[in-house]
Parts: structure tokens; C-alpha cells; sequence
């Protein structure tokens, strides 16, 4: 049987350009993020500004379940579900760790959306 030798390049030619699409694809994605990031940063002016919109239990779910227990309740670090911590405690210990809790900079959480957090834990 005669295979025609054709076929196979064209294939392999469709597979190349379908390859350098979705890579390009994926760059432009990735630039694309990398610019909002830098935008949200610049704006504004003010470091770790709050984007008005902060999920407090969302924050906490992601950064604090995992050691005070999915109900904050507590696990390997204490209890925060209506913690008796004044404020200005909660703030430091968070935003300076204590033990094997990491430190959140203002990067990482504003002050008035720390604030929002702290609320949330004390009404729980």
C-alpha cells in the first residue's frame, strides 16, 4: 500500500502552529495579569489599600483556617471564633506573627480590611 508522505507533514505543520498559538495565548494572559497587578499597585497611592470590597470570612478561610480550625474555633493555633482580644492585640499579632504564625503586612491585608477581619472573629 502507498502512504501518501504528504499527510504527516501537514499534521505535524497544524500541530506547530496550534502549539505556537496556545503558547502565545497563554503569554498574553500572563502579561495581561502581571499588568493589572502593577496598575493595582500604583494606584492610588497608598500602600495595601483596601479594593472596598474585602471578604473578611473569605481572607480568613484562605490564611487562618488551616491552623484555627475551619470554624476558627480553634486547631494548632487558638481559637479566634469571638476572640477576647482587644483590637490593638489582634492587629499586632497579626501583622507581626507570634510563634509559628507567619506576619501580614499591610501587602498582604490593609489596616482597615485587618480591622473588618477583626470584627468578623470577635462577632463569631
Amino acid at each position: 500500500m502507498n502512504r501518501n508522505p504528504v499527510i504527516p507533514f501537514i499534521l505535524i505543520i497544524f500541530l506547530g502552529i496550534g502549539l505556537v498559538f496556545l503558547l502565545s495565548s497563554q503569554g498574553a494572559t500572563s502579561d495581561q495579569g502581571e499588568e493589572e497587578q502593577t496598575a493595582s499597585e500604583e494606584g492610588g497611592g497608598e500602600e495595601g489599600a483596601s479594593s472596598g470590597d474585602f471578604d473578611a470570612e473569605g481572607f480568613a478561610r484562605d490564611n487562618c483556617a488551616s491552623c484555627h480550625g475551619q470554624d476558627f474555633s480553634g486547631g494548632m493555633g487558638p481559637a479566634l471564633a469571638g476572640t477576647s482580644l482587644d483590637e490593638a492585640t489582634f492587629t499586632e499579632t497579626v501583622r507581626n506573627g507570634k510563634g509559628s504564625m507567619p506576619a501580614f503586612s499591610q501587602d498582604q491585608i490593609a489596616d482597615e480590611d485587618l480591622t473588618a477581619l477583626y470584627e468578623f472573629m470577635a462577632g463569631q
